[in-house]
């Protein structure tokens, strides 16, 4: 339901430490993201965002703080019921899309379902509908290599929706693309807002980020 707190971080921090010492890459966030939002975590490289990111998406743990996920406690959890919510409530679309190369579209996009007890006709259904909803059904034989990366990253969105997430995490999804296989994906995600999907992307292009209903700036590890 639109308007509920999905996520909310407070004084959420993460710290890394190597020869030169400890660097803090978070520093104290609080964050609050409603269910249907459509939000921006924008910045420089090197800002934090993608640790961030990782931190919603449970593939980081903080190092201080709480951070709450649609009722779950997640820096309490251990490393097997962080990886079944993660499965259950994220869907995930990065940058370098992710896909699985000897595997073909429609395996790749039913790839989230193996882990739950479903079983192959039913977890291809599911896929293939995911595949419709960004207009790819029609290459679900196909494997990766023969698909433009504008098309790659549909296929990544439709992997990323199989799972009916609650929050989408889109890490830099253009990164990679030209600016009219930019544009054609955060067309996508207009369409997926217009449902009631809740996205949360990070982003270091000005013109995307304006595509969203919210901006937060990342400086620094701080949010401004």
């Amino acid at each position: 339901m639109k308007n509920e707190a999905l996520i909310k971080l407070t004084k959420l921090t993460k710290d890394f430490t190597g020869d030169a010492g400890v660097t803090s890459a978070i520093k104290g966030v609080d964050l609050t993201i409603n269910a249907g939002e459509y939000l921006s975590i924008a910045g420089p490289s090197g800002c934090g965002k993608s640790t961030l990111l990782s931190i919603l998406g449970l593939l980081e743990t903080p190092s201080s703080g709480e951070y709450l996920l649609n009722g779950y406690l997640a820096h309490d959890l251990d490393v097997y019921q962080r990886a079944e919510i993660r499965n259950k409530e994220i869907g995930f679309i990065f940058q370098a899309f992710n896909l699985i190369g000897d595997l073909t579209v429609l395996e790749n996009v039913a790839l989230p379902l193996s882990y739950r007890k479903m079983k192959k006709k039913e977890r291809d259904e599911i896929a293939m509908n995911s595949l419709e909803k960004v207009n790819m059904a029609d290459r679900a034989k196909y494997y990766p290599a023969q698909l433009s990366g504008g098309q790659q990253q549909r296929i990544a969105v439709a992997r990323s929706l199989v799972v009916d997430p609650s929050i989408l995490l889109a890490d830099e999804p253009t990164g990679n693309l030209d600016t009219a296989n930019g544009g054609a994906i955060m067309d996508l995600f207009d369409e997926l807002h217009d449902e009631g999907r809740t996205i949360c992307m990070v982003t270091h292009d000005a013109r995307f980020a304006k595509r969203s209903k919210r901006i937060v700036q990342l400086e620094d590890g701080v949010l401004r």
